[in-house]
């Protein structure tokens, strides 16, 4: 089954977020120390002007409870990271390297990833970034079903938050402060966004 997951997730990238159909995305490898290679596949869009990098490697093995006897091979949750960012190109440096760290929390601290989840590296996430954070949320990336009797593959949209969002959302949680957004018509693909006023 292993094997097989992340052939299937990449398949699955391409169908529904590449540009052009049979595009195939620019893909970055990082390797940690005991660990198996993450990728970071980076789609890119010249009509929307959105760039997606999204990790390959995540869901290679279920999450779990890193305190448990015996780990499941099958069962449990998987999922990869998405994050979206407009009209990136050249501000981006070390990118590729942040998301793969995120998405190796599992595998390293035991850390499930789940929706409203708040990830904080507490160093920017690329090169003079204001972020720090990130916020999960759900993407519009569908589900990829895997073979019973596994759980299918989640995507999870990463959106970036500056130290004052991350101190917001731990204060008032997820909903007020994607509310605070929408308030102020903030665009939170923008890398060079200013905060909601709270």
């Amino acid at each position: 089954m292993t094997d097989a997951v992340l052939p299937a997730v990449r398949a699955h990238l391409t169908e529904h977020v590449a540009g052009a159909p049979g595009a195939d995305p620019e893909s970055a490898s990082v390797t940690f120390l005991g660990l198996e290679p993450i990728e970071v596949l980076r789609f890119r869009s010249t009509e929307s002007g959105v760039t997606r990098f999204v990790t390959l490697g995540c869901s290679r093995h279920p999450m779990g409870d890193p305190t448990a006897m015996v780990a499941d091979p099958t069962r449990g949750p998987r999922a990869e990271l998405v994050l979206s960012l407009r009209n990136a190109e050249g501000i981006t440096a070390g990118v590729h390297r942040t998301l793969a760290i995120l998405a190796a929390l599992p595998a390293v601290e035991g850390v499930v990833l789940t929706e409203d989840a708040l990830l904080d590296l507490g160093e920017p996430l690329w090169e003079n970034a204001p972020f720090t954070a990130v916020l999960l949320g759900p993407s519009d990336i569908p589900d990829l079903e895997l073979p019973e009797p596994a759980d299918p593959v989640r995507f999870f949209d990463a959106v970036p938050l500056t130290g004052t969002e991350a101190a917001w959302k731990r204060l008032r949680g997820a909903g007020a402060l994607r509310d605070a957004w929408a308030e102020a018509g903030i665009d939170v693909r923008d890398p060079n966004r200013g905060q909601p006023r709270m």
